[in-house]
């Protein structure tokens, strides 16, 4: 049997520079001595959990922290076939750097767990599981009330130049729905004036930001400003997501529609009294999902073409980042699935509050049903509780060891 320890340190530079990220050579690297000599440390721009950028001028105060999505695998007790179960746990996690303490949240939100179970592990070592690092997602923190209200963190996109933490620009939607840039170089903001509609959402695609807005027109947008049109607008729905599916870029339509809680009733309007009917229509009125439709990114036409299957990978649609993957990785029998925070569902819960993932949905893009995640087993098991092959050591914070 050959011995993997000794192949030439020219052959592990090269296979190391084809992981797809950091955390993917932290674990390369783990693997024994001779390997983790042979190839440096990922930089610090892209190997920490959660690294916390400089603070800004009072103009603009506030620091910058990583969260960062991960799928869990359960390995198997056999050390023989050395496989994996088909068990996976989907977590996000957002770190101190100050102290190293760990925030577990929603994976598809920004809220946090308000308590982990007993039995969960204070050191949870990720080099004892599969782990595959499925996205990320930046937030801006405030320091100073000056700075409340003036951007909306709707989603955060950053990009390190050369590698540096500290040389750094980010793209974000302002509460105008217009871009808005900040270089760390300069240490302000720079709102981007090219608005012909209001913009939904940003991405790092391929080491460019790109931006779409609720028509569907899609830009590039430059480290001067400048913005570049990509794709045709795309009308029909009422809310656009940008996806990087294996290297592919995506656009995501979700459709809403107005529908009343069940049992709902308002005597108000019957009052006459127009503001207590619109007091009441905003109380019992909700904006549900109730379809999607994908596009992939015809570049050398410049338009969306409409996409009738994922290629067996699942969507994911969160509050501050959009991330896929196959259903392989997940450990699931059915793809081309998109699942995504939905408020309708929330709003509904369960009167036993039993149900731990009402403001998540999922649709099925081949029959077009959709419903709430508890209506999809295979998925609901990739979400909170922990699963069941976490160590059961008590804890009463969580750390992750092992790690860089």
């Amino acid at each position: 049997m050959a011995d993997w320890t000794q192949l030439p340190k020219e052959l592990l530079e090269l296979i190391s520079k084809r992981l797809g990220t950091h955390y993917d050579v932290i674990r390369f690297r783990s693997v024994c001595s001779t390997w983790r000599s042979a190839v440096t440390a990922p930089n610090r721009c892209r190997n920490r959990f959660a690294p916390r950028f400089p603070l800004l001028p009072i103009s603009s105060q506030f620091s910058l922290s990583k969260r960062s999505v991960f799928l869990l695998g359960s390995p198997t007790t056999s050390t023989q076939t050395n496989a994996w179960s088909p068990s996976s746990w989907v977590i996000k996690i957002e770190e101190d750097p100050m102290n190293g303490r760990v925030q577990l949240l929603n994976p598809l939100s920004r809220s946090r767990f308000d308590s982990l179970p007993d039995n969960f592990p204070k050191p949870l070592n990720l080099l004892d599981f599969r782990v595959l690092e499925l996205g990320e997602e930046y937030v801006l923190h405030y320091l100073t009330h000056h700075s409340v209200g003036n951007l909306y963190m709707e989603k955060v996109v950053l990009s390190c130049l050369e590698d540096n933490v500290n040389d750094f620009i980010i793209l974000t939607i302002h509460v105008s729905g217009k871009l808005a840039m900040f270089k760390s170089s300069v240490k302000k903001w720079a709102i981007i004036q090219d608005m012909p509609s209001p913009f939904d959402d940003v991405i790092l695609y391929k080491g460019n930001f790109y931006a779409v807005d609720n028509t569907g027109r899609t830009v590039v947008v430059g480290l001067d400003f400048e913005t570049n049109l990509i794709a045709m607008p795309v009308f029909g729905g009422d809310k656009k997501f940008l996806v990087d599916s294996k290297g592919e870029l995506l656009l995501v339509d979700m459709y809403l529609s107005i529908e009343s809680e069940p049992g709902s009733s308002s005597s108000s309007a019957g009052f006459g009294l127009v503001e207590e009917y619109f007091e009441n229509l905003a109380l019992y009125m909700n904006e549900r999902t109730v379809k999607f439709k994908v596009f992939k990114l015809d570049d050398v036409g410049k338009q969306w073409v409409e996409a009738k299957d994922l290629d067996n990978r699942v969507l994911f649609l969160g509050d501050g980042c959009t991330f896929s993957a196959s259903i392989e990785d997940l450990s699931v029998c059915r793809g081309n699935c998109i699942i995504y925070v939905d408020n309708f569902f929330y709003s509904l819960g369960e009167e036993d509050g039993a149900s731990e993932h009402c403001d998540i949905g999922v649709f099925d893009l081949e029959s077009g049903s959709i419903g709430p995640l508890t209506k999809f087993p295979q998925f609901s098991q990739l979400f909170w509780p922990p699963r069941h092959w976490i160590s059961s050591t008590t804890a009463s914070d969580l750390r992750f060891g092992q790690l860089h």
